[in-house]
């Protein structure tokens, strides 16, 4: 896993079942919530083995592609798993027409295998001087095909092209019953339009998705840091940063932001605008420079051309890892109209969280689709902003002190709820929200665990607070 805390398990008694790195600590290796056994699948004929095995032995199944996943729900004590990693195939085709579709209805798109990683996929499209929305991550090492489209799929060019569910066009799934099914806007509607947004592990094994791509057009990007040790002086700044926020989009910016107590750094893009058109936006930053006598420190504020969103991505992306390092996290997707109505609120909020990672990956074409198109939790299309915060801690420190920690995180969320209200990405978010069916779902709950009944029959996909979870008991291994 990513983040190893995912690979133990914690018993009621508060003793830890894991198999820590930092061997110095003398704790025996043990199986933690690393499956027991699993299948190493190479073709869909492996996976309906896998899926029908699973159900003829009532076994609890676990569905992993990369790790890549903040709540731990591609891993569980005790399960069997399927293992699509080396799923790898890509095909691309400009005149693709879905099954079922009129032969009018032609897309210039790109199959990925559920196994495919996002540096694999951006590869293969530059090759077609193409670009697709997908993840960031160090390496490229999120899968694409997998929990973060199921999820949602947010990116930094969503804002020009929509959020990754808003791009697919067709998926190829085995269920519960081991049928391997297409659906798409012409056949398995249902099952469609819950797939993009209503979670991963939950309907069933998704074994290739097509996207949509689009032409591959210049970029400006800009980067952007401050700091200052006076807090009066960056909470200052601050509050002027989120307030230009909602005019941000209609000048094509998106990016990401990692925001601490008394420094920032920015990483904005803007695709099909020029170096000349950028800087003129960028001077809406010009009550930064207002501040660097009331010591806030500038030490990066530029703007910088790239001839494709590919060259963005593999100079800041392309190499690195992203894994080894305990998390917690959660989040909360702030709406437009809270950042216009309370912006001093909002940086007051973000400051006190100690670090966080302001997600400019929302509004502009996001907030263009209709709340219903998809099973994804409305609160994306009135989203400007995906803000999140964690905790992290050494191996082997004690359960007493876990506990401390995430009571504080949960009090964060508290705290933050009363100016955002409770909505928040699939993917990356507290595992212990209060109230998951609306926070990740909205009013989209009722339909989405209708149509997962209807395709799984036996509850074989089940998740940490994923669509049907309430049927479970918290290990999710007995019905309630």
């Amino acid at each position: 896993m990513q983040s190893p805390n995912f690979e133990s398990f914690i018993f009621s008694n508060g003793s830890i079942s894991a198999c820590y790195w930092n061997t110095t600590l003398g704790v025996p290796c043990q199986q933690g919530s690393v499956p027991t056994i699993g299948v190493d699948a190479r073709s869909v004929g492996d996976i309906q083995a896998a899926v029908n095995f699973a159900v003829k032995h009532d076994l609890r199944l676990s569905v992993k592609n990369t790790g890549h996943d903040y709540l731990g729900r591609s891993t569980a004590r005790g399960s069997f798993m399927i293992w699509t990693h080396y799923l790898k195939n890509i095909t691309y085709n400009s005149s693709f027409v879905p099954e079922g579709a009129p032969s009018t209805e032609i897309y210039n798109a790109i199959t990925l295998e559920a196994g495919v990683q996002w540096h694999e996929a951006y590869d293969a499209v530059q090759a077609q001087g193409r670009v697709l929305v997908g993840g960031l991550s160090a390496g490229g090492s999120v899968g694409s095909a997998g929990g973060w489209l199921l999820g949602g799929g947010h990116s930094a060019i969503s804002p020009q092209h929509g959020l990754g569910v808003d791009n697919v066009i067709e998926l190829n799934v085995v269920t519960s019953t081991g049928e391997y099914l297409t659906v798409n806007l012409h056949k398995h509607s249902d099952l469609f339009w819950a797939l993009r947004g209503g979670g991963g592990g939950t309907y069933g094994v998704v074994t290739s998705v097509t996207y949509r791509t689009h032409p591959s057009v210049p970029l400006t990007a800009i980067f952007f840091a401050a700091n200052s040790t006076n807090n009066s002086t960056f909470k200052t700044f601050f509050t002027e940063f989120v307030r230009i926020h909602p005019n941000l989009p209609d000048e094509g910016f998106s990016g990401y932001s990692l925001v601490a107590p008394n420094g920032i750094q920015c990483f904005y893009i803007a695709p099909n605008v020029t170096q000349a058109q950028a800087n003129k936006t960028f001077d809406s930053f010009a009550f930064a420079q207002n501040l660097t006598s009331e010591g806030l420190s500038i030490s990066t504020a530029l703007t910088v051309p790239y001839p494709s969103f590919y060259s963005w991505y593999t100079s800041l992306f392309s190499t690195g890892q992203q894994v080894g390092t305990i998390t917690d996290m959660a989040s909360r997707l702030i709406s437009r109209d809270t950042v216009e109505q309370n912006p001093q609120g909002i940086a007051n909020a973000v400051l006190s969280m100690g670090a966080a990672s302001w997600d400019f990956v929302a509004g502009g074409a996001v907030s263009k689709v209709a709340h219903d198109s998809t099973g994804l939790n409305p609160a994306w299309r009135k989203a400007l902003v995906h803000v999140v915060w964690g905790i992290g801690w050494d191996e082997g420190t004690p359960t007493s002190e876990i506990k401390k920690l995430r009571a504080k995180l949960a009090q964060s969320l508290t705290d933050v709820n009363r100016l955002t209200g409770s909505s928040a990405y699939f993917n990356e978010a507290s595992m212990f929200e209060p109230s998951p069916k609306y926070t990740f779902f909205g009013d989209h709950y009722d339909r989405l665990k209708a149509i997962k009944n209807a395709y799984d029959p036996t509850g074989l996909f089940v998740v940490k607070e994923g669509v049907g979870s309430d049927d479970w008991d918290k290990s999710l291994n007995c019905r309630i």
